[in-house]
């Protein structure tokens, strides 16, 4: 379960959140719908750790993010992951490099045991044989199942999206709906997904 109590977080003069408030069940794909600038990417960065609030408080299965260190802060991510808009992949890592970058950051698994995992991820978002390709080289859709793929390799227990439709052609985005609401039911997590797009927001959220 999230639950965050009376939120506030400014930058400068502008007040970006203020006294936000709410709690996500276990299970739950919840959307964020607002425009662009009133502060849901904020939010969510604030759900993940890496953002610290002015005031407030932001627990995580009761475990109260704010105040903790980052060796903390990096025990409780591994049960994150993390698709951020325009799926922000590393240009110079392949397909392949990219998903098995959580592995190698927090876990001791063999090459081996990475690569598997690595396959077994891509396959699911119908990417098997992309491995060796560059960002560079795939298409807009591909790169966000690049992103989800990277997002659930460690099998976490939440999942956060951030404008995860952003660029894409409608019939691309409900690809990327489907398979959010696909994988959410899978691996049993909890979704947060940030969205301006109504029609994701009717498709996949509780």
């Amino acid at each position: 379960m999230i639950e965050v109590q009376d939120l506030h977080k400014s930058f400068g003069a502008q007040k970006v959140l203020e006294g936000v408030s709410f709690k996500i069940e276990k299970g739950e794909t919840v959307m964020l719908v607002g425009r662009s600038g009133c502060g849901k990417s904020v939010l969510l960065k604030h759900l993940a750790g890496l953002l610290s609030p002015d005031a407030g408080k932001v627990l995580i299965v009761g475990e109260n993010l704010c105040g903790k260190s980052e060796r903390e802060l990096l025990r409780i991510r591994r049960k994150f992951g993390v698709l951020f808009q325009g799926a922000a992949l590393f240009d110079s890592m392949t397909v392949e490099q990219n998903v098995m970058f959580p592995l190698d950051m927090f876990t001791k698994l063999s090459v081996k045991e990475k690569h598997e995992k690595a396959n077994a991820v891509l396959a699911r978002v119908n990417l098997t044989g992309a491995n060796a390709k560059f960002p560079a080289e795939i298409s807009g859709g591909m790169k966000k199942r690049v992103g989800i793929a990277r997002a659930i390799v460690l099998n976490p227990k939440f999942l956060f999206c951030d404008e995860p439709n952003s660029g894409l052609d409608p019939k691309t985005s409900l690809v990327i709906d489907k398979l959010i609401k696909e994988i959410t039911i899978e691996f049993g997590m909890t979704t947060i997904v940030n969205t301006h797009d109504m029609n994701s927001v009717m498709e996949i959220g509780d």
